[in-house]
């Protein structure tokens, strides 16, 4: 049985990922301007990168499969990986190179001119994602931060950002997973559907 304690705190979380959302819209043209530049390099022919640690790389995985995939209608299979998706090249990498090179090399041989890296961070301060960008930039790959707080590193670095402000990762995840959805939703208008 719910406490009146208990109530007071659910409801409070509520408010608050409703308020970190709602303060979106205030980077609607951020938004608006990421969603843009996926859906070019797609019509382009070239493929969506997706990086994040954590619950971030989460994200970063549903961005990826849910392109190559589907978001809601049937269009055709679109080109995406998430660099955090392998285990593989994972513990390869961070036992060869070490964990700050996980994706930096996988940038270097998987990305191409007109790609596009979407970094996901709620700190803006991992290393393995700032050498990502480096490598992301010396191959004219096209940079996106979807970043927490103060943007940390991350910020003033990447093409195209959007910082949720605030010290709670769950609330910057939160509007990170709505900003997601947007991007996934003007791809899928992008792409006429397919008969099957």
């Amino acid at each position: 049985m719910s406490t009146m304690a208990e109530n007071h705190v659910v409801r409070e979380t509520i408010a608050a990922s409703a308020a970190a959302i709602g303060d979106l819209a205030r980077q609607a043209d951020a938004i608006e301007r990421i969603a843009a530049a996926a859906v070019d390099a797609l019509q382009r022919g070239n493929k969506i990168l997706t990086a994040g640690n954590g619950g971030s790389a989460a994200q970063a995985l549903h961005m990826a499969e849910e392109l190559v995939g589907r978001f809601r209608g049937n269009r055709r299979s679109l080109p995406a990986l998430s660099l955090a998706a392998d285990p593989t090249a994972l513990t390869c990498i961070g036992n060869d190179y070490g964990f700050d090179e996980i994706f930096r090399r996988q940038v270097e041989g998987l990305g191409q001119a007109g790609d596009v890296l979407v970094l996901f961070s709620t700190s803006g301060r991992a290393p393995n994602l700032a050498a990502a960008l480096d490598a992301a930039a010396a191959r004219g790959l096209t940079t996106v931060g979807l970043l927490g707080r103060d943007g940390g590193a991350l910020a003033g670095r990447v093409d195209l950002e959007l910082v949720v402000p605030g010290q709670a990762t769950e609330r910057i995840q939160e509007a990170h997973l709505v900003v997601l959805h947007i991007v996934l939703d003007a791809v899928e208008r992008a792409f006429p559907a397919e008969s099957r």
